[in-house]
């Protein structure tokens, strides 16, 4: 249903986020050309036949929080709710990933380094009620192992390791996410550390589609955030926290949730448009703060559902002319 204008909130500089290629140039400016996306969004010219215009007073936004769609290669997002930084909880271990694939790159189905877990990892096992996996001290995974720990079943832990494993300790590689937050134009994102479990780790929507963005490139990473589980020698099956997985088209990335951050979700979906698999990323953040993670992730889960059928829904219409 679509939302009066004092419910809605548009990235500054237009109301259009995504446009539906049908096989026509499209001349919008382009996100990753170096632009701002939250300064402008791609305007369908009166008269031009580039195809329909999603405007954002017609998707179907969640009515808590802050929300942000974006079309890659499409213009700039669309957004809904105030853009402050709120906490993001999980949603770090995304950063975590990237920042770990870019200073040690992999290829598709390579193990990459051994890294031995540290008694540290196996003493926060169970600790605090946080979200760990068992890793055991002395023990040794692999990198591909430890990220998939990390983004699998969303292990605090093996986060941590990761990030002493490349900076010898989690400050130094907070530092390290700082200023991949600042290369990537993420100006309202503050990272405190590798995991998540920081109220201090703060972002936005908007914020956290650029680093989707970028992260998404690596075919490493993507894989990963597509496994419906994974077996990690001496750990067992781990099954994936993001249950939009079962959605069609869906092919990532991350949850996130506590008391004060609420539900928190990064999603990717395939979709085609213009005969072209493109990728359409979300940002759902801040979902019934305040209450349970349970209760906080089933929101953001259940409107991110919604959300992303809509619009996949939307974009097939509109390339077939339905």
């Amino acid at each position: 249903m679509p939302l009066s204008p004092a419910r809605r909130h548009h990235v500054a500089g237009g109301a259009l986020a995504l446009l539906v290629l049908c096989g026509t140039a499209v001349t919008a400016a382009t996100v990753g050309s170096g632009a701002d996306p939250s300064s402008a969004s791609a305007a369908r010219a009166p008269g031009s036949d580039r195809g329909p215009v999603l405007d954002g007073s017609t998707i179907l936004w969640p009515e808590d929080g802050q929300s942000a769609v974006e079309l890659v290669g499409a213009g700039a997002p669309e957004a809904r709710g105030e853009q402050r930084p709120v906490p993001i909880a999980s949603l770090t271990k995304v950063m975590t990933a990237h920042v770990i694939l870019r200073e040690h790159p992999l290829r598709p189905g390579e193990p990459g380094r051994q890294i031995e877990a540290d008694p540290q990892a196996a003493h926060e096992v169970a600790v605090g009620g946080e979200s760990t996996v068992p890793l055991q001290a002395g023990r040794t995974y692999s990198q591909r192992q430890l990220l998939e720990l990390t983004l699998i079943p969303s292990g605090n832990n093996a986060a941590r390791l990761l990030a002493r494993w490349d900076s010898g300790s989690q400050d130094a590689f907070v530092e390290k996410m700082r200023r991949e937050a600042a290369r990537l134009g993420m100006d309202r994102s503050t990272y405190t550390g590798a995991s998540g479990i920081e109220t201090t780790t703060t972002s936005t929507a908007v914020d956290q589609l650029k680093l989707a963005r970028e992260a998404m490139k690596d075919p490493v990473l993507r894989e990963i955030v597509a496994s419906r589980s994974v077996t990690v020698p001496g750990i067992g099956p781990v099954t994936n926290t993001n249950s939009l997985l079962d959605t069609p088209g869906v092919v990532g990335l991350k949850t996130g949730s506590s008391t004060p951050a609420g539900g928190n979700l990064l999603w990717a979906c395939e979709v085609r448009t213009g005969g072209t698999t493109r990728l359409l990323l979300g940002a759902v953040l801040h979902q019934r703060a305040g209450t349970t993670p349970g209760e906080g992730i089933h929101a953001a889960l259940e409107s991110s559902r919604r959300l992303v059928t809509d619009l996949r829904d939307r974009l097939s219409s509109a390339r077939t002319g339905s």
